[in-house]
């Protein structure tokens, strides 16, 4: 079991821990029922000096969200068996609130997890499928099976679920709920979001793949007290997710931070989007297969499944072949130039390598540090830390149920509930 199922489970709270008064705009009392759901528990008066305001404003506050369903009062354990008086009461969120759902559909493995409000995993599901792109139904049909077989696994109805989060990798549109392209869909311009609304009978938020692991990452992992991270996941693809002051950063259109297209190469190799001399096209799993083909006279017989491939490739490197060893190398070279080019436009204070290639050393070696650091300007400030998260796959759908519990919690207790509130 990985870190982050554990933290899912262990009533420590889960969300960011945004500092009161680093967005003004969150209503105060969203700001209260984000401080309760971080902690996990806490006592009313710590929230009240937590967010610099009057204890009366919390009692009031909290008391309103009690009665709405969503906070509880928490008898806490008393110290010692002598202990005398009332015993001290915390809050907390109210697990049963609601239910959410997070699913991820990728080239290789569709993932699933239903999470209840508090964010305790509840369940979690993995299905293999079949590489390829497919239909709009295809795949509704995949994310149905996917969806009833999880909730099935945590004793619930679909109906019981408030809010679905679906990622899948390419370049999707949050906002406007469309992905314009993905390698896991046949057809472009597809409005998924609206799509699998209708097909699974629930509220559906879609997000691309990478988001999903920052979302995992700032609700659940080594993001909670960074206030700017970037987190890049290297896998079949290669993509990033960016968080500005405790929020992920999606851009204007919703599309920014498409590391894995940035230009590394005039006219150079074929990225999978179809255009040439994107970073991914030098990083990922099927640019280091296609290299190897050629390096190792790998015939077309040879073929077979990418990560069957690319083990294969890791197994030449690990037993001392200079042509596998090199196509690593140069993939390691590349990735430190793109992490260099991430610090010198953002100076993230933190960065993490995630996804199931960080099993390859070869990746995130000393060498490949010591180069991305020549690459970064030199001011005499120490870089930023990179940490090496080697998740599983339900790491990508814990992050889809952030997305789904991130725009519940927004309807119930943010902004847009206060204006129709007045």
């Amino acid at each position: 079991m990985s870190d982050t199922v554990q933290a899912l489970g262990d009533r420590k709270g889960c969300g960011p821990l945004i500092p009161p008064l680093s967005i003004a705009q969150r209503p105060l009392r969203q700001q209260v029922f984000e401080r309760v759901r971080a902690a996990g528990q806490i006592a009313r008066v710590q929230v009240a000096k937590d967010l610099s305001v009057s204890p009366a404003s919390v009692t009031t506050l909290t008391s309103d969200l009690i009665d709405s369903g969503l906070l509880e009062e928490i008898a806490a354990p008393r110290e010692a068996e002598a202990a005398r008086g009332r015993p001290a009461v915390l809050l907390g969120v109210r697990p049963a609130a609601h239910l959410v759902a997070g699913i991820k559909l990728s080239d290789r493995e569709n993932s699933a997890v239903v999470v209840d409000f508090a964010g305790n995993l509840l369940a979690g599901e993995a299905l293999p499928r079949r590489p390829g792109a497919l239909t709009l139904r295809e795949l509704l049909d995949a994310t149905e099976t996917l969806l009833d077989r999880v909730c099935a696994a945590a004793g619930i109805a679909r109906g019981d679920l408030s809010a679905v989060g679906l990622g899948v990798p390419g370049f999707v549109d949050s906002h406007a709920g469309t992905v314009h392209w993905s390698p896991v869909l046949a057809d472009r311009q597809v409005p998924l979001a609206a799509a699998a609304s209708a097909r699974l009978g629930q509220p559906v938020e879609i997000d691309n793949d990478a988001n999903l692991v920052t979302l995992a990452e700032l609700w659940f992992g080594a993001g909670r007290k960074r206030g700017d991270f970037a987190v890049v996941t290297i896998e079949h693809g290669l993509g990033m997710g960016f968080v500005l002051n405790h929020r992920i950063y999606r851009g204007s259109q919703g599309l920014g931070m498409e590391l894995g297209h940035t230009k590394v190469q005039l006219d150079g190799a074929l990225c999978r989007c179809g255009q040439r001399g994107c970073l991914e096209a030098y990083v990922a799993d099927y640019a280091l297969v296609r290299e190897a083909q050629t390096a190792l006279n790998w015939t077309h017989g040879e073929s077979g499944p990418t990560g069957v491939l690319l083990e294969s490739l890791f197994d030449h490197a690990k037993a001392g072949n200079r042509a596998a060893r090199s196509i690593f190398h140069r993939a390691g070279r590349y990735l430190a130039l793109g992490l260099a080019n991430v610090v010198n436009i953002f100076d993230p204070e933190l960065i993490i390598l995630s996804g199931e290639r960080m099993r390859y050393d070869y990746l995130y070696a000393k060498e490949t540090m010591a180069e991305m650091q020549a690459m970064v300007l030199n001011t005499g400030r120490p870089m930023p830390k990179v940490q090496i998260h080697a998740w599983g796959d339900l790491l990508w759908a814990h992050g889809a149920a952030a997305l789904a519990l991130s725009t519940l919690t927004e309807t119930l207790v943010g902004p847009m509930r206060e204006m129709a509130a007045q």
